[in-house]
């Protein structure tokens, strides 16, 4: 060790200073040849004094406190590795045991190293051979949060039982993940195993944590999930001012009220801040009042993540518990004793009076970090050419002694099996399905897939105050509905609920923002327009008015507000679908349709239905600053003859940019007004249609939430039952048609055998008159077979005939209907009497060959071959 070797040079050094005293006062100096001896012999005295102190050290070994109960670990179906140690394991453990007492004679005021605690087989193992390094066969597993969160939500943290000491066992991190429970070294090795399998540089930290750290108590931090994104601001270019450009219209706003305005703001805010401060300063006394007794004493293991690999670009702490990462300056850590990968042990030779701030983690310098084993990895620091000169000049037994000591020692592979999570167990992640996480002012509940049967997964609760008793809002998570919901917000004060959807729902919904699923009530339906023919993008609604946008329409339409008046009251049984809302007026916009002038594209039409008008605005043209419009009078009046007046001049009312002389004739102001009309009438039958599209997304709304139905994968044999019926119906009819083969290879001479005495024996003669009589009895079979289908082909013909004899009888009388019966009797008949055709004929094909095989597999029969040998 380095700290040895100094303190080495420093004794030497203090007995060279007293030599020097000693010739100083006239004290017989010896020779270098005499000092060299004395030298040796002093330095070998010291050794075995150093030798025998060190035998009596006794290294203090914690007291046992499992976290899983010795009898609910079934040791005998355990490999060997976990119940013996090889012998390079007994010399890994001799190794650490004499850098202990080392340690603990070099250092005597630090606690003892977690070195060799035992195991679920109380045997000692080396903390490094615990660590089995493993790649998780699930890609979600490959990046360090996705790792840290699956086992924070899949193990149950269990305290130290003594806060101040490591625990005395440290469990493979398979019967870990078996009984799904640990303590923060258990979280810290199974992380540490799966960060190393990915390519992390990773670490278990031995160290000293916060209560909050160590207890898992995360009430004083905010849930991330509540934490907002920052808005990344765009400036929007500001376009340059044109030289002649219309000057802005005055501000006739008094600055009188803008000034109270502004006062009254600043107080409600200067109030706000003041009731915060208060609120800041109670939770500050209660924390103080709460102070941590054993602040900087509290046991805690977490992992360490090195920068390099993987492009880590700095070095920082998770906390296996909470799957949280902080910054190696963090104040929950408070000091470090040790740390350890699968190659290597390392302890800290740094001062943590301020905390872990200004700790440096250079593995290779081996002043800051000891290590135990000389087979590091890490590089050495670099030593500089006085250094170099001053290690030339030691002596050649120095040297030789240090080659000596610088054999390597590598680490013994890990004892613990290779971790294997089923795809049952990485599915259902959080112990018996269900974990709560209690946050600042939230809490957060987390449920395994398919345990909730309307697919609820997660659950975040926020409340007003520390003591989450008045409910702010919640946002529910969903899996797998069949209605493609994925998340449902509820504000608990104002009673606003957003549900959003996947992709994939019937209606093209994507979020739907309302108080009441009661038809004719504010709400927000929001779509994806790809998924819609129509183009249909938002739909907003009240009581009163419905609004609706568009885009990528072939009419160019981008806005649809319809004003609705008041129902008039009928006695039915649905008002809503046969005593639709009255509409008074629509107003539509469009899109610049580049294909017509600007003076013929309606920018935006407005239909009075009540007032019987109709108005028209124009686009704009480039470079101008006024749109032509126009409006059109529907008047149902008579002139004085009685005849219905079709069109005055006075009925179009216009306003041209560019005036027209083709669109100042009657005869065009009328078309456009008849083509408006019809317009009129579309979009009438358009909004009614948006109407009941919103009573059936309702309706379907409230059944899916009724049935709440799950979807489940083709691939999850165990919760598909179609899936599973269909494979319990194939392997039925695999059953059945092996019993049918079996049924067919029955024994042919078994009928005729029967024939003979019990425990007769069998004669030539018997032998040809079973085979002569088995293959007589098959052509029997064979030719009735044959007579069979040839009877069922003659009676299918003559019923033809017979029918075909009463249709040219009569066919004058028939009715079109009996002619069809006829038809498709012969088709049929027809088809039927095909079939027996290619039956018999290929009957006829095989009957010979079946008959040759029968008397091949007689004369084969190994009851009958003594007997047929040389019978033809």
């Amino acid at each position: 060790m380095e700290v040895l070797k100094e303190k080495v040079e420093e004794e030497e050094a203090a007995e060279r200073e007293e030599a020097a005293e000693r010739a100083e006062r006239g004290e017989k100096i010896m020779r270098p040849s005499e000092i060299r001896k004395e030298g040796t012999i002093m330095t070998q005295e010291m050794l075995r004094d150093l030798k025998k102190k060190l035998s009596e050290i006794e290294i203090t070994v914690p007291g046992r406190d499992s976290i899983i109960s010795e009898d609910t670990v079934d040791t005998s179906n355990l490999p060997l590795s976990y119940q013996s140690n090889t012998p390079k394991e007994e010399h890994l453990l001799q190794v650490a045991d004499n850098f202990s007492r080392q340690y603990s004679h070099l250092c005597p005021d630090r606690v003892p190293l977690f070195l060799h605690p035992l195991n679920e087989c109380k045997v000692p193992k080396f903390v490094s051979t615990t660590i089995r390094p493993t790649l998780m066969p699930y890609p979600e597993l490959y990046n360090w949060d996705s790792c840290a969160q699956f086992v924070a939500d899949f193990l149950s943290m269990v305290p130290l039982s003594d806060p101040l000491k490591p625990p005395a066992h440290l469990y493979s991190s398979t019967t870990v993940i078996t009984y799904q429970k640990g303590n923060c070294f258990d979280f810290s090795t199974l992380l540490c195993s799966m960060l190393i399998g990915s390519g992390y540089d990773a670490y278990c930290v031995n160290g000293y944590g916060s209560q909050d750290l160590c207890h898992m108590d995360l009430t004083r931090e905010v849930c991330p999930l509540t934490v907002k994104p920052k808005e990344i601001v765009q400036e929007k270019e500001m376009a340059p001012p044109k030289k002649y450009s219309v000057k802005p219209p005055r501000d006739l706003s008094s600055r009188f009220e803008k000034e109270q305005e502004m006062k009254k703001q600043e107080g409600i805010r200067a109030e706000e801040e003041r009731r915060l401060r208060k609120e800041e300063v109670r939770l500050q006394e209660v924390e103080n009042a709460n102070s941590d007794p054993l602040h900087g004493l509290r046991v805690h293991c977490w992992v360490l993540v090195l920068s390099g690999k993987r492009e880590v670009p700095e070095s920082f702490f998770i906390d296996p518990f909470t799957a949280r990462s902080y910054s190696t300056q963090d104040d929950h850590f408070l000091g470090i004793e040790s740390l350890w990968n699968h190659k290597n042990y390392w302890v800290n030779m740094q001062d943590c009076w301020n905390c872990c701030k200004d700790l440096v983690f250079d593995l290779g310098d081996p002043v800051r970090w000891e290590y135990l084993l000389l087979g590091t990895d890490k590089p050495y620091l670099s030593v500089t050419e006085e250094d170099d000169s001053d290690l030339n000049d030691e002596d050649d037994e120095d040297n030789l002694g240090k080659e000596e000591e610088d054999k390597s020692f590598d680490m013994p592979h890990s004892w613990v099996e290779q971790i294997e999570i089923s795809p049952e167990a990485f599915e259902t992640r959080c112990p018996n399905g269900k974990k709560v996480i209690h946050y600042k002012r939230a809490k957060l509940e987390k449920w395994t897939p398919y345990l909730n049967s309307n697919g609820l997964v997660c659950r975040l609760s926020t409340y007003r105050d520390l003591e989450c008793t008045q409910t702010l809002e919640i946002k529910e998570w969903y899996q797998n509905r069949e209605d493609m919901l994925e998340l449902k917000h509820i504000n608990e004060i104002t009673g606003l609920v957003i549900d959003y959807f996947k992709p994939g729902h019937p209606q093209a919904l994507r979020v739907h923002s309302y108080t009441s699923m009661q038809p004719e009530t504010d709400r927000i339906m929001e779509f994806y327009e790809k998924a819609r023919v129509d183009g249909l993008i938002k739909r907003e609604e009240t009581p009163k008015t419905m609004t609706e946008y568009y885009q990528g329409r072939a009419d160019f339409l981008s806005y649809r507000h319809v004003n609705f008046g008041p129902r008039v009251k009928k006695l039915t049984l649905n008002s809503a679908e046969s005593n639709p809302r009255p509409m008074v007026k629509i107003t539509e916009r469009f899109f610049r349709n580049p294909a017509k002038p600007a003076d013929e594209d309606v920018a935006e039409r407005a239909f009075l239905i009540l007032e019987e008008r109709i108005q028209l605005r124009y686009h704009c043209r480039e470079d101008y600053i006024t749109a032509s419009k126009r409006e059109f009078l529907q008047r149902t009046d008579v002139d004085s003859k009685g005849n219905k007046i079709i069109m005055t001049p006075d009925m179009c009312i216009s306003f041209e940019v560019e005036p027209m002389e083709y669109t100042k004739k009657l005869l065009y102001q009328y078309e456009a007004m008849m083509q408006l009309k019809n317009e009129e009438k579309l979009s009438r039958h358009q909004a009614w249609e948006s109407e009941l599209e919103v009573l059936e997304i309702l309706k379907l709304l409230e059944e899916e939430e009724a049935a709440h139905t799950l979807t489940i994968s083709i691939y999850d044999t165990k919760r598909n039952e179609k899936s599973r019926e269909h494979r319990e119906a194939m392997e039925r009819v695999m059953h059945e048609e092996h019993m049918r083969q079996v049924e067919a290879q029955l024994d042919y001479l078994a009928p005729f055998l029967a024939q003979l005495l019990p425990g007769e024996k069998l004669t030539r003669g018997q032998a040809v008159r079973l085979k002569d009589e088995c293959l007589s009895d098959f052509k029997q079979r064979l030719i009735d077979k044959a007579n069979l289908i040839q009877a069922r082909f003659e009676k299918e013909t003559q019923e033809l005939q017979k029918k075909q004899q009463w249709y040219q009888e009569n066919q004058v009388t028939l009715t079109a209907e009996d002619e069809d019966l006829y038809l498709s009797y012969c088709s049929q008949a027809m088809f039927r009497i095909r079939i027996l055709e290619q039956r018999l004929n290929r009957h006829k094909e095989l009957a010979p060959l079946k008959y040759l095989a029968l008397e091949e597999k007689l004369h084969k029969d190994p009851r009958l071959v003594e007997f047929l040998r040389g019978y033809v």
